[in-house]
C-alpha cells in the first residue's frame, strides 16, 4: 500500500529510508516544541496550551503535506513569524493574542486562495532559475548561521556586532563535538549519519552535565524527572474567534498585518520548497517544482489548523533538508514526522530536555554545507545574477530572514536588469514583485 501510494521504488527510496528521514527531520525540528511556547507565552498565552497546540497542529499539518503533496517536508510554527506575532502585533501594536490568532487564520485563508489560483504559478514561474538556485544556497548559509548562533559558537558583540564565542563553554564545546562527529560519520558514508550524530551528541551532553560540566545550563541536554505526561492544556483551542472584532477595528493596521503574514509565509515556504524540491529531484529543467502547488496548499491548510488550535503560523521547515540528505524523497517522511509530533505530546518533557540546540546544530551545519553546492550551477559570468545572488545570501544571514533575503535579491535583479538595458528580457511579474518587495522592506512590519 505504501509503495503504491508514495511510489517509493519509482523515487529511488525505501520504507526504512523514509522512516529514518522522518525521524531525523523531526529531531532537527523538535526545538520548536521548546521555543514556541516560551516565545508566545510572552503575550499572555499559557505555555502548556501553546505546547499542545504546537505539537498537535504541526503533526496534522505534516500528515496533510505527506498525503496531499507527497513532499518530504516537515511543518511547524515558523521562527520569525512567531516573533512577529509576539513582539510586533501583540507587544508592539497592543493587540490581544486572540486578535493575533485571528490574523493568522485570515492570512492563511488568503494564502490558500493564492496557492490554488494562477497567482501562485505566475509568481513562481517568473523567478529566474539562477535566483532559485541562489535562494537554495542562501538558505544553506542561513541554516548554518541559525545553528552557530543558537549554540553560541557565534555571539553578539557591542562593537563588531558578532564575534566568536567562548569555545570552552559547555554548549559551544558540545556543538563543536557534534559537528565533527556528524561530519566524520557522513564522510564514512554511514547511513543516517545526521540522526546518529545527534543521538551521540545528546549522550555526550548528558555525560558532560552529569560530571558537572554545563549542569544547570538551560540549553544543555538533560534527563527530565518525568519523561512522560498525559496532562494536556486545551484552553486556547478556538480562542481565535474572539479576536475578529478587535482586529477589524483598525483596517489600515489589519492590511499591514495580513500583508506581512502572507508575504513572509509565502516566500519562506516557496524558498524552502524550491530548495527541498531540487534536492529531491522534483525540479524540471526550468527549475519549476512538481506538485509545489499542492505543497503550498498543504502549508496554508496547516496555518489555518494552527490558528484554530492556538499557535502562530505553521510553515514548512528548511530543517527538512536533514531528512532529504539521508535519502528521504516522498510524503511518507512527512507522515512519519507528523506522527512523531503527535506522539511528542506524551514524551515532550524528554524531547525538550535532550534535543537542545547544541545537539541539533550538527544537522543544521551539515545540511548547510551540502545545500550550498547549488552555487556551482549559477551563471557567474552575468554580473546582474552574481550581484543578486550575493544580496540574497548576504541579507538572509544579516537580517535573519529568508523572505527579506529574497526581497533584496529581487530588487537587485530588477535594478541591474534595467541598468544593463535588458529589461525586456525578463517577465513583467519580476518588476511587480520588486515593487511589492520594496514596499514591504520600507513600510512593512
Amino acid at each position: 500500500m505504501l509503495e503504491n501510494f508514495f511510489k517509493l521504488q519509482e523515487n529511488g527510496t525505501t520504507i526504512k529510508t523514509e522512516i529514518i528521514g522522518g525521524i531525523t527531520t523531526f529531531f532537527a525540528m523538535a526545538y520548536i516544541l521548546g521555543i514556541n511556547p516560551i516565545l508566545l507565552s510572552k503575550t499572555g498565552m499559557p505555555t502548556t496550551g501553546v505546547l499542545f497546540a504546537t505539537a498537535i497542529s504541526s503533526g496534522i499539518a505534516c500528515i496533510i503535506m505527506g498525503l496531499l503533496s507527497r513532499y518530504p517536508v516537515g511543518l511547524a510554527p515558523g521562527m520569525g513569524v512567531n516573533a512577529l506575532f509576539t513582539y510586533t502585533i501583540v507587544l508592539g501594536m497592543n493587540y490581544s493574542w486572540q486578535a493575533a490568532l485571528a490574523a493568522v487564520f485570515l492570512s492563511n485563508i488568503i494564502l490558500l486562495i493564492v496557492s490554488v489560483s494562477k497567482i501562485r504559478d505566475t509568481i513562481i514561474n517568473a523567478i529566474p532559475l539562477d535566483l532559485k538556485l541562489g535562494i537554495g544556497a542562501g538558505i544553506g548559509f542561513y541554516l548554518a548561521f541559525v545553528g552557530l548562533t543558537g549554540c553560541e559558537i557565534i555571539e553578539s558583540h557591542p562593537t563588531t556586532l558578532v564575534t566568536l564565542g567562548n569555545l570552552f563553554s559547555p554548549p559551544v564545546l558540545l556543538a563543536l563535538i557534534g559537528i565533527f562527529i556528524t561530519l566524520i560519520l557522513y564522510h564514512k558514508k554511514i547511513q543516517g549519519a545526521v540522526l546518529i550524530g545527534m543521538i551521540i551528541t545528546a549522550a555526550i551532553g548528558l555525560v558532560m552535565t552529569s560530571l558537572g560540566f554545563g549542569a544547570g545550563n538551560e540549553i544543555m541536554p538533560t534527563l527530565p524527572n518525568n519523561p512522560i505526561t498525559t496532562s494536556f492544556d486545551l484552553s486556547i483551542i478556538g480562542e481565535f474567534t474572539k479576536g475578529f472584532g478587535e482586529l477589524f477595528s483598525n483596517i489600515p493596521n489589519l492590511i499591514i498585518i495580513l500583508f506581512s503574514f502572507v508575504f513572509i509565509t509565502f516566500f519562506d515556504a516557496t524558498g524552502t520548497l524550491i530548495s527541498i524540491g531540487r534536492e529531491c529531484g522534483f525540479a524540471d529543467e526550468t527549475g519549476e517544482n512538481v506538485e509545489i502547488k499542492k505543497a503550498l496548499i498543504s502549508n496554508a491548510v496547516g496555518g489555518i489548523i494552527g490558528s484554530i488550535f492556538g499557535t502562530s503560523t505553521i510553515t514548512t521547515y528548511i530543517e527538512s533538508a536533514t531528512g532529504v540528505e539521508i535519502g528521504a524523497k516522498t510524503g511518507l517522511t512527512s507522515v512519519v514526522i507528523g506522527i512523531l509530533f503527535i506522539l511528542s505530546i506524551f514524551i515532550s518533557p524528554l524531547i525538550l530536555s535532550l534535543f537542545k540546540i547544541p545537539v541539533t546544530t550538527s544537522a543544521l551545519m551539515l545540511v548547510g554545507i551540502l545545500i550550498i553546492s547549488q552555487l556551482k550551477d549559477i551563471n557567474w559570468s552575468d554580473l546582474v545574477v552574481t550581484s543578486s545572488v550575493f544580496m540574497i545570501i548576504l541579507m538572509m544571514i544579516l537580517t535573519y530572514s529568508i523572505s527579506l533575503g529574497i526581497a533584496w535579491g529581487f530588487i537587485t535583479y530588477s535594478i541591474g536588469t534595467i541598468a544593463t538595458g535588458k529589461f525586456k528580457e525578463i517577465k513583467p511579474e519580476i518588476y511587480v514583485l520588486a515593487i511589492v518587495f520594496g514596499i514591504y522592506i520600507f513600510f512593512g512590519l
